[in-house]
């Protein structure tokens, strides 16, 4: 059951576009005014972009990592590690399991890929910046998503709550139309 002024709520007037920027950057409340139109500010968009985040934040790029990054960014998919090693040494990669996964740990711990717990397993993305998830019921696929909400339910939550809302992301589950 919804909080009281919840239900009224219109979420028409947010933006959902898969994989596009949203009008409010990544959901953050405080980003508002100033990244307007912008979602993902800040944050990389292509794979040079990436390899300066990684020089910036004092991370060598090995061959391996590289290798990983590379992948991720040209499936832009989630992937378990074994998805990764097994995609990687079918390309012609040679890369073990252990290197797969240690590449694959100090890159989400360093904010540079997202890490999805599932009950499965671990899944990774190229994306960390914040966003949201469309599960596919029938197939497990996960789909990418900037969503804005529209301020005044935010504004609606925040009072129903007594939280202010910093970020958030969705998890959504469907299927497709028949």
């Amino acid at each position: 059951m919804a909080p009281p002024g919840l239900a009224s709520a219109a979420p028409a007037s947010g933006s959902l576009t898969p994989g596009a920027a949203p009008a409010i950057p990544a959901g953050r409340r405080g980003d508002r005014a100033e990244h307007p139109g912008c979602g993902r500010a800040n944050h990389p968009t292509n794979l040079e972009e990436v390899y300066k985040l990684c020089r910036d934040l004092g991370m060598r790029l090995s061959r391996q990592r590289r290798m990983v990054l590379d992948l991720l960014w040209a499936e832009r998919s989630h992937l378990s590690a074994r998805d990764i090693f097994e995609k990687l040494n079918n390309l012609g990669r040679n890369i073990g399991h252990t290197s797969v996964y240690q590449n694959l740990e100090a890159l989400q711990s360093a904010g540079v890929i997202e890490c999805l717990d599932r009950a499965s397993g671990r899944l990774y993305g190229y994306r960390a910046d914040p966003h949201s998830h469309l599960t596919c019921m029938d197939s497990g696929s996960i789909t990418d998503l900037d969503v804005v909400l529209p301020p005044e339910l935010l504004g609606q939550i925040e009072a129903c709550t007594g939280y202010v809302i910093e970020t958030y992301t969705l998890h959504l589950t469907g299927r497709r139309h028949s």
